[in-house]
């Protein structure tokens, strides 16, 4: 089962790349699952038994699902569509010498530099055009190798350390200066004059596989955060809600701090849910004490044990690939997770039949951060942050364990009362 799961995940990846293209599988998902899609500009007619979406800058997602008799709360799962990666800018083409023309990126979040050379690339995202009187936008993916950052041989003297992202990790396009626009049209089907402007980020034109002796590692872009994001979607799209509300948010932006109208950061999930409550003819007293009753999954990948460093690992806290769900730790709260919210989850892994493992940085690392805490500033929940483990994290191309992909779905499914 648990190849089966996996090889879905890097389809999903596959065909998710950039945030926007993300959103728009897990429409499909919902949509193809019997969920109706909400627009956030019209009012919303709920129902007891109904399952509803709604989406922010068609890079954020917020699924939900209503039992048909009372609900004593929210049960949520929050993960984020976006990866580390290079962001085109406006007016991106440079000619070099009349022999080469390259694009001007800027970095997207904190990319392994060097792990993005020498790669065939491409540009996915989004274009605005004004149809009618109406500024719309289109999904865009030029599906084609089509840019390399070639990085500089040893012989030159210069060291991968040295990567400067203005200078030295500008991808080549190598085409004809004026033509970038002119494949962006067509890829998006539209004319070149109509594009008003663009979200665009590069992504890897490697396909994800399954990797192994015995078939154990995935090995994709992107795996931070869409293994966690996937699994909570399927979990969401295959689950029926009993005493609580069940909540699946896929925010954008988390790799940048989550500070836009689209990330954890963001009014979006307070937004969805006083509407349903609202709609629900819920009393905003009875709102606090549904939130009073209510548990936040926080979902983002969690670092495992280097092979080839162990020492950087915690000695204690020390998780590996297919070791199961990552219970994550932060004394100075990074991480949401404290006592109550760890015991609710080690409990939900034994009710799913799931193993356990915990993390937390070495003392001496600062380490990163995720979006549970950012989200309970809008939503104060019990909340606890749980990951994948894997290595390679912000690598072009990270590698994780097949098994843990199942084990998120099982324990997703468990919490949101299947």
């Amino acid at each position: 089962m648990s190849n089966r799961i996996t090889r879905d995940l890097l389809k999903f990846i596959e065909n998710s790349p950039s945030c926007f293209h993300v959103v728009e599988g897990q429409r499909q998902i919902y949509l193809a699952a019997g969920f109706t899609e909400l627009m956030e500009q019209e009012e919303w007619q709920l129902e007891p038994g109904g399952k509803y979406f709604t989406t922010r800058n068609g890079s954020a997602c917020i699924a939900f699902a209503i039992p048909r008799g009372s609900s004593r709360g929210f049960r949520f799962v929050a993960s984020h569509s976006d990866s580390p990666s290079f962001k085109v800018k406006e007016n991106p083409e440079m000619e070099i010498e009349g022999h080469y023309v390259k694009l001007n990126t800027e970095k997207y979040g904190g990319p392994i530099l060097s792990t993005w050379m020498d790669r065939p690339l491409s540009v996915a995202g989004r274009v605005s055009i004004l149809q009618g009187e109406k500024i719309v936008t289109k999904l865009v993916n030029v599906d084609k190798d089509l840019l390399i950052i070639p990085s500089v041989a040893p012989h030159l003297g210069c060291t991968a350390s040295e990567n400067n992202p203005q200078v030295d990790l500008l991808p080549l396009y190598a085409g004809k200066k004026g033509t970038f626009m002119k494949y962006l049209a067509k890829a998006a089907g539209v004319e070149k004059k109509e594009i008003l402007s663009y979200d665009l980020f590069l992504y890897v034109r490697e396909k994800g596989r399954i990797v192994g002796a015995a078939g154990e590692f995935v090995v994709s872009p992107k795996l931070d955060d869409l293994q966690c994001a996937y699994a909570s979607i399927l979990a969401m799209s295959e689950s029926e809600p009993t005493e609580y509300i069940n909540v699946c948010a896929v925010f954008d932006n988390e790799e940048v701090g989550s500070g836009t109208k689209q990330g954890a950061g963001s009014t979006f999930l307070e937004d969805v849910l006083a509407r349903i409550c609202e709609a629900l003819n819920i009393s905003r007293a009875g709102y606090h004490r549904m939130i009073a009753e209510s548990f936040m999954i926080s979902a983002d990948n969690a670092h495992a044990v280097h092979p080839n460093h162990p020492e950087k690992a915690d000695p204690t806290n020390r998780p590996y690939l297919n070791g199961g769900i990552v219970l994550k730790y932060h004394g100075s709260q990074r991480y949401a997770t404290d006592a109550i919210s760890a015991g609710f989850l080690k409990h939900l892994c034994h009710l799913a039949g799931v193993p356990c493992q915990t993390y937390t940085n070495r003392s001496d690392i600062a380490g990163g951060s995720t979006l549970g805490n950012i989200s309970t500033g809008h939503v104060s929940v019990n909340t606890v942050d749980i990951g994948l483990p894997q290595l390679a994290m912000h690598s072009a191309v990270e590698t994780a364990g097949v098994q843990d992909t199942e084990y998120a779905v099982k324990i997703m499914k468990v919490f949101y009362g299947q």
